[in-house]
């Protein structure tokens, strides 16, 4: 039987101010750079987030959406309705689930979807360009297995196998050439997008 190791008052306080200010920091760098790399494309970071969730979760429910974007079920949908109103999103039900609102891209979404990886320059990135001096030590990025197993107690293990599935998928799906992502033909696959618009 696991025994739980006790913490003090005080090592909680460090502990969660530590994780507050690091999560803050690194968040805006992310942020910023997000925001420049999809500018050009008039979204903004939910939106573009919700594009990437549809593209790995093809057919997700908005409650997926929302669980995976780490956004509130609200924020998804409105979101989405936006994309959805561009012609980038399609809304649906299935038949054997009428009460959940499905996304999918539509070829337009996907479209746009792959426009902003060609878009994406590592140069400008500030959490990448952070990184490399741990990858020119070690050979390799940091893992974050530990961020990982912390966010897997927070938000159970279903998001972080929808999160690796998604890494794998987009591993499979492009491939690196001269410096640019391509899109690998899977035609005797099931396509990613939907098929209107």
């Amino acid at each position: 039987m696991d025994q739980q190791i006790p913490s003090s008052l005080k090592q909680s306080v460090m502990f969660s101010h530590k994780v507050a200010q690091l999560s803050k920091a690194l968040w805006k760098s992310v942020e910023k750079d997000w925001q420049s790399w999809i500018k050009p494309f008039d979204l903004n970071i939910n939106e573009h987030h919700i594009l990437w969730i549809a593209y790995h979760l093809d057919g997700a429910s908005i409650s997926d959406v929302a669980k995976f974007g780490v956004m509130h079920v609200s924020t998804a949908f409105n979101f989405s309705k936006k994309l959805e109103e561009r012609g980038l999103l399609h809304f649906s039900k299935k038949e054997n689930d009428k009460r959940n609102t499905y996304v999918c891209l539509t070829n337009k979404g996907n479209d746009l979807f792959l426009e902003t990886l060609e878009a994406y320059q590592t140069n400008t990135y500030g959490v990448f360009a952070g990184a490399l001096p741990i990858r020119d030590l070690y050979g390799k990025f940091p893992e974050l297995s530990e961020i990982t197993s912390i966010l897997r107690h927070i938000y159970g293990p279903d998001f972080i196998d929808i999160f690796e599935q998604s890494l794998a998928k987009f591993n499979d799906d492009f491939e690196e050439e001269d410096g640019r992502l391509i899109k690998l033909d899977h035609s005797d696959k099931k396509s990613y997008s939907s098929e209107g618009a």
